[in-house]
Parts: structure tokens; C-alpha cells; sequence
């Protein structure tokens, strides 16, 4: 992953599709389609409704972009939709899509690709994260975030810098909500003696580790150095949902952005790469064990 976001260098108080405008744009956007495929109309015929390109009602239906009222208007009537409460609930979902969410205070910390990111990893239900480099972002304690984010020199920490921290910190309250997701995060085993932030730093990180996981909600497994490098040649995460208009999607950074992946054939791929993954770490139990091994050595 790229090292913002996810787990070098990325509040959480959104719980459930209702908390996220991002949620809203997808669920809006799958509801949308349904209703032009049920009426038998054309993405090109639904564009010209709108005055816009096929390549727009794609998006719209994605979830990859804003709605405007007047469009979503015009699509209703084409679609057949006049009952006046039906017309106002997905009136309803144009406004809660534009609402800011908790995280725009941080926008300019952060790049525009990965702010749909935050806005679904507040609503999952099952996050599945894969780390080679770091500690997955939500188990990150400050000091080792920071030590990533500043490149390892936190002293000089720019304000940015700080934001990006800060932001990182708030979206770990979401593992302590009543509805908090499931959280199973795999690491390489090399993740453990790299001296982010120095010795003490790392210390201190992985009795971090040892305190998280002892939660019911959250599992961690490390991929043994024998095994490495074997299963999967990148860091990526899944994000499941309840919902079933939300569908699953795979995320993965690079250097220049993010790509969101939610194809049937791409999740299942991904979903394999999970379970091998999972089938060559230590159990959690054995991985608890060797977290404190780690830490003796320091």
C-alpha cells in the first residue's frame, strides 16, 4: 500500500451506511441502475436525458461521482419513478451523498483518491489487510505512525505531517464501536524487526499488537520469513460489507494513487490470495508467541 493511507502514512465516527457519504453515492448509484435496467433504457438513452456522456451514467452508477438533484430528477421521470415519497427518498440519498464526512477537516492532508477509502473502511463490516513493509494502519500507535509518516524523522515534522497522524489515529476509533468490524490483518514477519522509529519505538509497537488482539474482534497473523513473498507480491486490503448494495472492493495503493477493485473475478482473486496467505502465517495464537519473542530481542 501507499504509505498515507493505509499503513506507512494513513475519525472514525461514522457507523453504518448512514455515517458515509461515500456509502450513500455507491448505494444511490447501484439503486439508479436497477431502476434503468428495469425499465429496459440504455446508458446512451439515460445520457441523453441528462445531457451528458454514456461514460457519465457509468460513473453514476459506480458511485464514483457526485449526484446532482436535477439529474437524479430527470432519471426518475425516464425511469417511471412519479410516486412522490419514492422520488423523495432518492431525493434524500442526493443530499446525504454531498454531507462532508468526518474526515473532510483533514482533506488537505490526505490526496482526493484516498478519501472514498476512508469513507468505506468507516461502513465495512470485514477489513482483510496484507502489510509487507509496516503495521497495517489501525494497529499503528502514534509514535510509529508518526516515525513512518515523517520518514523517520519525526523532530522535524511538518504541520501536514501531524494532520496525516492525526487523521490516522481517529480512524482507529472504529475498531472500538459497538458495531465494530472484523479486523484480520496478515504481516510479513520482517515487519517485526524493522526498526521503525528505533528500538523503543518498536517495542512499545508491538505491545501495542499484543493489547489489540487480545480484542475479539481483531486478528493477527504473520507470514514466517520461509514462506515469504510467495503468496502475494504487494500489500493490498478487502473491504466487506453488510450491504448488499456496497459491494465488496479491493484496494491498493501506489506511489501516484490508488486503484479500487471490485469485479467479481478481481475479489475472488484476491479472496484466494487472502486464504493462502492465512494458511502460511502462524495462528494467531503462534503469532502471539512470536510477538513476544520479537519483543525480548529488542
Amino acid at each position: 500500500m501507499a504509505r498515507e493511507p493505509g499503513a506507512g502514512s494513513a475519525d472514525g465516527d461514522a457507523s453504518g451506511p448512514d455515517g458515509s457519504p461515500t456509502a450513500r453515492r455507491i448505494i444511490l448509484g447501484a439503486q439508479l441502475r436497477r431502476l434503468r435496467e428495469a425499465a429496459e433504457i440504455a446508458p446512451a438513452d439515460a445520457a441523453y436525458a441528462i445531457r451528458g456522456s454514456e461514460s457519465k451514467i457509468s460513473r453514476m452508477e459506480l458511485g464514483r461521482v457526485g449526484f446532482k438533484e436535477r439529474d437524479v430528477a430527470d432519471l426518475l421521470t425516464m425511469y417511471g419513478v412519479n410516486d412522490p415519497a419514492e422520488r423523495e427518498h432518492f431525493l434524500r440519498l442526493v443530499a446525504e451523498s454531498k454531507q462532508p464526512g468526518w474526515w473532510n477537516r483533514y482533506a488537505e492532508a490526505m490526496p482526493p483518491w484516498f478519501q472514498d477509502y476512508v469513507g468505506l473502511e468507516g461502513v465495512a463490516s470485514r477489513i482483510q489487510t496484507y502489510e509487507l513493509q509496516f503495521v497495517p494502519g489501525l494497529l499503528q500507535t502514534e509514535a510509529y505512525a508518526m516515525a513512518v509518516a515523517s520518514s523517520g524523522h519525526p523532530k522535524l515534522a511538518d504541520d501536514e505531517t501531524r494532520r496525516r497522524v492525526s487523521l490516522r489515529m481517529k480512524r482507529q476509533r472504529l475498531l472500538a464501536r459497538p458495531d465494530a468490524p472484523r479486523l484480520w490483518a496478515v504481516i510479513d514477519e520482517s515487519v517485526l524487526h524493522r526498526p521503525i522509529g528505533g528500538a523503543a519505538v518498536l517495542r512499545a509497537q508491538i505491545d501495542h499488537l499484543l493489547e489489540m488482539t487480545k480484542l475479539p474482534n481483531i486478528a493477527l497473523q504473520v507470514v514466517p520469513f520461509s514462506l515469504s513473498g510467495y503468496a502475494a507480491e504487494g500489500s493490498f486490503t478487502m473491504l466487506r460489507f453488510n450491504e448488499p448494495e456496497l459491494p465488496d472492493v479491493v484496494y491498493l495503493e501506489h506511489l501516484g494513487g490508488a486503484l479500487y477493485l471490485d469485479k467479481r473475478e478481481e475479489i475472488e482473486w484476491y479472496g484466494r490470495t487472502l486464504d493462502r496467505l492465512m494458511v502460511d502465517a502462524r495462528t494467531p495464537e503462534q503469532t502471539r508467541q512470536l510477538l513476544r519473542k520479537a519483543r525480548e530481542i529488542l
